[in-house]
């Protein structure tokens, strides 16, 4: 592919919220905003006052210095991006007030979604991901969970906000691989599926949870690869696990910054790339062998490892 600027490749982060406070993510936007890095961040607009067993720690909008330290980032050309209302299941009622907070904040609402977790408020999410039945299934028996638990978009649900999310929202996360090139493992991203009626553009992303699943995945080998093969990457990552000790970069994770600076990469927001592989696009919708091929990759791929 041409890419704007005449740039080799494209490469972008799509950072999920989980665990995310100023102290552990500030230092790590710094770097990328020194190495010409725009991003995408996930942010949780609300607090969660029923509590959280696991993401507790995290920071919402309501945290004054955490809400002017996202608004900075907006304002240097970094990517809002929603990842729920809060961290824990919300109705409906919740995901209007944190999509209208959003709205009141920053003027605009997200055009970008990623489902969270556990959070029953999910999209097309758990055994709904798959539209093969036999994966399906297989997905549902492995993880002995009812299709009906997430339900984002079943309209008789009190955690229905399918409609919200066609409104506003351009694209949502589905799948994600092990793979620095995303373009390799879905070509015709981003895509539209015929059952997914609440979603416009489904895509996927390279996925490393944490810094050192991040500092495993790219390489200096896999980087100069993705830019002779003129690739994606979109990876997704929680920047606030592991990234920031004692106040400074994981000093492996600056290296890798500093290599992906000095290659021809084009380095925007997660839409930013997503609008541009749309243009390319002649076919939005996923035939059923085209949709058989992703999950297959994305069970391969997982069981790979």
């Amino acid at each position: 592919m041409v890419f704007p600027d005449n740039k080799r490749f494209a490469f972008s982060i799509l950072d999920d919220t989980d665990d995310a406070t100023l102290k552990n993510v500030k230092p790590v936007y710094d770097v990328l905003r020194e190495y010409g890095f725009l991003t995408t961040k996930t942010v949780w607009p609300l607090d969660c006052p029923e509590g959280s067993r696991i993401f507790f720690a995290a920071e919402t909008l309501q945290n004054k210095p955490y809400l002017e330290f996202v608004h900075n980032l907006v304002d240097d050309g970094f990517e809002l991006a929603f990842h729920g209302a809060t961290m824990e299941s919300s109705r409906r009622e919740r995901t209007i007030q944190a999509l209208e907070y959003l709205k009141e904040q920053f003027g605009n609402y997200p055009r970008l979604f990623c489902n969270h977790g556990y959070n029953r408020e999910n999209l097309y999410w758990g055994c709904k991901r798959f539209q093969t039945p036999i994966l399906r299934h297989l997905f549902r028996f492995a993880r002995r969970e009812p299709p009906e638990y997430y339900s984002g978009e079943v309209e008789e649900s009190e955690y229905f906000w399918g409609d919200l999310c066609k409104k506003y929202f351009t694209y949502v996360r589905n799948f994600t691989f092990n793979q620095v090139n995303v373009l390799a493992m879905n070509a015709c991203m981003p895509y539209q599926l015929q059952e997914t009626k609440y979603v416009n553009y489904w895509f996927s992303t390279a996925d490393a949870p944490n810094a050192d699943a991040f500092n495993r995945l790219f390489t200096a080998d896999r980087i100069d690869k993705l830019e002779r093969d003129g690739g994606v990457c979109i990876v997704s990552t929680h920047l606030g696990k592991g990234f920031v000790k004692d106040g400074k970069l994981n000093p492996d994770s600056t290296s890798i910054f500093r290599y992906l600076a000095r290659k021809s990469g084009w380095f925007a927001p997660v839409s930013d790339v997503l609008d541009y592989l749309l243009k390319s696009r002649r076919t939005l919708t996923l035939t059923w062998w085209q949709k058989i091929q992703l999950e297959c990759r994305f069970v391969f791929d997982k069981f790979r490892g």
